[in-house]
């Protein structure tokens, strides 16, 4: 008779994880994925958002939440990952699955957004109970959450002080260097507040500020007193303006369009610049590598009743005959858009501001060879980097002396002289426009320069 090695007892299986369907717990659910996502992979938020929010089925009101979390969890990342870390004595635990971004989702909560303290600590609860790796740290979850609500003003106190807490290193660094420390911290802390929304439009900028409760900016920029659905806005069906924050609307101001001029605007997408252009009555083409963003640039200019030449393709090697005037906005770190996307911080390094920097040099030598002799290229990019700005210009014009470099003036974008840097190329800071109330105060970091073929 064959002889069989006794057979071990199974080890009994682990209960099944059930997702909980209590509400509000699928916003959270959504935006601790998105935390963790953009954490892990360098993705952009709103690039997550758009691949996670079908699958997650939320209706508006929990969509908006979830959107709420995740942004305020990487504004303020940097207090809540030192508050976290503070009052865990042994450190986050190892392979504990989403124990993390479930508490940064949850501490966003409680030291940041108008959430009851219960229901931010309960549906984190039942949030780690829904894997069984994080399920095994439910304690320490819940213990550390509660000392948090507890601790709440303390923390905020301190954070107070640092207004560099909420920054990356790199970044910090980078500033100081560039800036001195008073501008680098006065740029930090205004990256904490919420931003406001401007709007470009076609005309009126009086009439549409009044019915639009808003106000108008120097450089004839409309913003909004309160954030709103921009849909269901007045002037929005019929195209009547569109959203692009007041820096952003600079370079086109440089450019100075004119009637009749042919314009190409390279890394055109989503199209706001390509708006300005033929709003100004200019004919323009718009050429971008991305044939959904292209997609997004032509749904645009169909809302607001404007035409261009769209064409997909790649700036470094796209050939045309020359125009009269160019202008690139330049693929970059964006770090000048942290106030509005604050997830940059947290998912650029400075290794890809340097990589970026060797794309911009070789496309300003392919828009110098866009740009007809007389004509005009403005270059430029929404980083607070000198490496993606001042430095990419000193760099080019020593390699083409057919170009000069034009200054702007003050006149030319609303009298905003602190806006003009010593080279005379504008130099947008996030902590500039400070003369309006704090809830309308400052825009997106902006360099612009514009140059002359001879």
């Amino acid at each position: 008779m064959a002889r069989h090695a006794p057979q071990r007892p199974r080890s009994p299986e682990p209960p099944p994880i059930t997702r909980s369907n209590a509400p509000g717990l699928p916003a959270r659910r959504l935006a601790a994925d998105a935390i963790d996502e953009v954490l892990r992979a360098r993705v952009a938020l709103d690039e997550t958002f758009e691949r996670l929010l079908p699958e997650a089925g939320l209706d508006a009101a929990d969509a908006g939440l979830a959107r709420a979390i995740a942004v305020t969890a990487f504004r303020r990342l940097g207090t809540i990952q030192e508050a976290i870390n503070a009052r865990l004595e042994r450190g986050s635990p190892r392979n504990s699955g989403p124990f993390e971004p479930i508490l940064v989702a949850a501490a966003a909560q409680i030291l940041f957004l108008d959430v009851p303290d219960h229901a931010a600590v309960d549906l984190a609860i039942r949030h780690l109970h829904e894997d069984p790796r994080s399920a095994r740290y439910v304690a320490l979850g819940n213990a550390l959450l509660r000392r948090l609500v507890r601790e709440r003003d303390a923390i905020l106190a301190e954070t107070a002080a640092d207004a560099f807490r909420d920054t990356p290193d790199w970044l910090a660094e980078s500033w100081r260097e560039s800036y001195g420390e008073e501008t680098a911290a006065a740029i930090a802390a205004i990256h904490r507040e919420e931003p406001p929304l401007d709007l470009t439009v076609k005309a009126d900028p009086a009439h549409w500020a009044e019915a639009l409760d808003g106000i108008v900016l120097p450089t004839g920029s409309v913003r909004l007193r309160e954030r709103q659905t921009v849909t269901g806005l007045p002037g929005f069906e019929e195209g009547a303006w569109w959203v692009q924050d007041a820096a952003a609307a600079l370079p086109v101001k440089l450019l100075a369009p004119k009637p009749g001029e042919r314009i190409v605007d390279l890394c055109a997408a989503p199209g706001g610049k390509t708006a300005q252009i033929a709003v100004a009555g200019a004919s323009v083409t718009a050429l971008d590598r991305s044939a959904p963003r292209l997609r997004r640039l032509k749904a645009n200019l169909a809302r607001l009743g404007l035409t261009a030449e769209v064409v997909t393709g790649d700036a470094t090697n796209w050939k045309a005959e020359p125009f009269d005037a160019v202008l690139l906005d330049a693929p970059c770190s964006a770090t000048g858009t942290i106030r509005r996307h604050p997830d940059v911080a947290w998912s650029k390094t400075d290794e890809d501001r340097d990589r970026l920097a060797a794309l911009q040099e070789r496309l300003l030598d392919a828009a110098a060879a866009l740009t007809k002799p007389g004509g005009r290229l403005v270059y430029c990019t929404c980083s607070l980097e000198p490496q993606e700005g001042e430095a990419q210009i000193a760099a080019f014009l020593e390699r083409n002396p057919q170009f000069r470099r034009e200054p702007a003036q003050a006149a030319e974008i609303g009298g905003l002289a602190e806006a003009i840097d010593a080279n005379g190329d504008i130099r947008a800071l996030p902590h500039q426009l400070h003369n309006l109330s704090a809830r309308l105060s400052g825009w997106t970091g902006f360099y612009a320069s514009r140059l002359i073929r001879l």
